[in-house]
């Protein structure tokens, strides 16, 4: 199985923009990509951030941002978000017993399970006692179908000290349902903090990206949030029974592409002998 991820398109209204920027170019540039070169993809799933200010045009645009791609959207909140405003825009997004934007999707790969971890009013994410309930149980009754988890907010810290500040507030409570489980989970896929990160957490691997219209510069030392322009990137997510490979494809990168075909004229044909060792 093959399918998209992107993340944290932070849309305004049209007209807008933020830091400078109109988020709607990088998006466009994006499906136009992802139509070009990967219509087989089954599906894309957006993992929050949807808005910057979660004002109802902010998401009529992202809507129509997204209508022109190839295969079926599946998106997910964020903390700039607003739930009432995003159920407006998005209806046929489900929702969980409590309204939480929480639900499954049985794909050919597996189990894909879409979490809700907005709080209204604060940028760190939340995983209150409701949401949790709903996890144990749906993890509980998931069989043993291949598990692969989508979030916003991180459930463990990254390194990065002021996005650790506004990470998941409820890490312990979260690892609880989550560890029982874990040999069952493929995957892990998240945003928030718009930088390029892979690695492993209770031995799930997990990886994030680039969003859509700004960065948050790599700073291990920075007690406060700097941002940067580096190229937005969305990942093509391919899914095997013995391997599952993400791609990261920085789509917006203006630097020069050349053939690495080797011929008479080559650096690799005319260097010395004594440096080919």
């Amino acid at each position: 199985m093959k399918f998209i991820h992107l993340t944290d398109p932070h849309f305004v209204p049209p007209g807008k923009t933020l830091y400078g920027r109109d988020p709607r170019v990088a998006l466009d540039a994006a499906v136009a990509d992802i139509n070009a070169h990967h219509r087989d993809a089954a599906l894309a799933v957006v993992t929050g951030d949807l808005t910057h200010w979660g004002e109802p045009e902010a998401f009529r645009n992202l809507k129509d941002g997204l209508a022109p791609l190839a295969m079926p959207v599946h998106v997910l909140i964020g903390n700039h978000d607003t739930r009432s405003v995003f159920r407006t825009y998005f209806p046929n997004q489900p929702v969980d017993s409590k309204g939480f934007v929480q639900s499954t999707l049985d794909t050919p790969a597996g189990r894909f399970i879409l979490l809700d971890t907005l709080h209204e009013g604060t940028s760190a994410g939340h995983f209150c006692e409701a949401r949790r309930a709903w996890l144990a149980d749906t993890l509980a009754t998931a069989g043993d179908r291949p598990l692969f988890l989508f979030m916003h907010h991180p459930p463990f810290d990254t390194g990065l000290p002021y996005m650790d500040r506004i990470g998941l507030q409820h890490k312990d409570e979260f690892r609880a349902v989550v560890e029982p489980h874990r040999q069952r989970i493929r995957h892990l896929f998240f945003g928030h903090v718009h930088r390029p990160i892979s690695g492993s957490w209770l031995g799930i691997p997990y990886s994030t990206l680039r969003g859509l219209n700004h960065q948050v510069w790599f700073d291990l030392e920075a007690r406060h949030l700097i941002g940067s322009f580096e190229p937005p990137a969305y990942c093509v997510v391919l899914v095997e029974e013995d391997r599952i490979l993400v791609h990261y494809h920085d789509f917006m990168d203006a630097g020069e592409k050349f053939s690495m075909h080797a011929s008479p004229y080559s650096d690799w044909a005319v260097r010395p002998k004594t440096a080919e060792r």
